[in-house]
Parts: structure tokens; sequence; C-alpha cells
């Protein structure tokens, strides 16, 4: 597993990719610091900066829809059109090895960019006292979401072998999750709405940003990471046997 993590990271940044999204990780995160630190006094209209970050951690999960389909769509489908995913598959490595490999370059990378944010609340922490417990909790309940997005990008690019149709395929499979509970709204039988609901990336997320730090909370997102990684090394395996 080892070898294959670093593998992938040297891929991310031996190509493009890794600092393709990294670059647009600061970016977004910076604009939304940017708006989302600077509050108005309802008194006398002037502009005050607030230490309050839970707003940008909570717009910025819009921007993970978008970026983390980049950062994972590479991770299985370049191999199979590159043909070396067999080499891979008859290699002396076992599949969860490689599929955890693969999943923690990603996951590595992605946490990058979230640790960056730590950097906005020690700029912040000069001018007014910062709440670590709340930011520290924004962090945690992003690298969460994070890790169970991209074992979902990871599973779409296991599905093919064209790049473009494994981010198109992961940014529509993670809006799916994030519109489940707008869905569940609509859905008039009770005991499906309340499975629904139980299901919402975005509802478990935000109680995060919300400084709601809940259990149940981390074990969902931990769950969904092992399912959907379960799910690719079961794609894997079936194209060993197809191909053997």
């Amino acid at each position: 597993m080892r070898a294959i993590f670093k593998r992938e990271v040297s891929a991310y940044f031996n190509s493009l990719i890794g600092y393709i999204f990294l670059a647009a990780f600061f970016a977004a995160s910076g604009v939304l610091f940017g708006i989302t630190s600077v509050t108005k006094s309802p008194t006398d209209g002037l502009l005050y900066l607030t230490t309050d970050m839970s707003g940008m951690y909570s717009i910025l999960f819009f921007a993970l829809l978008v970026l983390i389909p980049i950062l994972t769509m590479r991770t299985l489908s370049e191999d199979k059109k590159n043909k070396t995913d067999q080499c891979l598959l008859t290699a002396p490595i076992s599949l969860n090895a490689l599929v955890l490999g693969k999943f923690l370059a990603a996951f590595m990378i992605y946490s990058i960019g979230v640790c960056m944010t730590l950097v906005y609340a020690i700029v912040l922490n000069f001018f007014a006292e910062v709440i670590w417990l709340e930011v520290l909790g924004n962090v945690v309940g992003l690298l969460l979401v994070g890790a169970a997005f991209i074992s979902v990008g990871v599973f779409i690019s296991s599905l093919t072998e064209n790049q473009v149709i494994a981010a198109v395929g992961g940014f529509v499979s993670m809006c799916a999750l994030y519109l489940i509970s707008s869905i569940a709204a609509i859905i008039p039988i009770d005991w499906i709405k309340n499975i629904l609901m139980k299901l919402s990336f975005a509802d478990r997320y935000y109680r995060f940003t919300y400084g709601i730090f809940d259990f149940s909370n981390v074990l969902f997102f931990i769950s969904a990471a092992v399912i959907f990684l379960f799910l690719t090394v079961r794609v894997l395996e079936r194209r060993r046997w197809t191909n053997s």
C-alpha cells in the first residue's frame, strides 16, 4: 500500500491535477474567508472583522462538489485507459491495499487544502480571540465529509476509463447526496422521509459548522467512506476475474 500511496502522490504533482486542485481550493476558501469574515454593525453600519468562520466552512461545502471530482477523476480511470490496470490487478498486492493507497493519496492532497484554512484562523487571532474548538470542529467536519466524497469519486472512477466522465459522474453523485434532504422534504411517506433525512450529507455536515460535535455524524461519514471503498474493491475484483 505504501508504494501505491507514494506513486499516487507523486502522480498528482507530476501532473497539473494536484496543483489545480490546491490552487482552486485556496482561491475558493480565500474568497469565502474575505466575504464572511467582514460583518456590518446593525447600529452604525460600519464594517468589522468577525472571528466567526462558520460561514466560510458552510459555503465551502458547495466548492467540494466541484473540486473533489477533479481530484478523484484519475485515480482508477487513468490506469484503465493506459492499460496499466492489469499490472496492478495482477501485482502481489491486495485490492484493499490498492484502493486504500489511492484513496489516502487523494485524501492527503485534500487535507493540505483543508489545513490551509487554519492559517485564516491564525490571522484572525491577531485581531481578536478565536474560538479554536469551533474552528477545529469545522475542520474535522470538512475532513470527514471530504473523505466520504473522495471515496465516492474513487468508486465512480473505477467504473470508467474516461476521466471527464468520471469527473461528471462524481459531480452528479455528490450533488445527489447533497440534495437528499431536499428530495426527502417532498416525499409524503414519513418513514421513507425519515430514512432519507438520516442519509443527508449536507445536514450532518452543517451540524459541525454550527458547533455541534456529534459522534454519530463522525461514524456516518466514516461508514460512508468505507462502504464506497468496499464497492470499489468489488468492482476491481470483478474486473480481475473477468480478465483472468
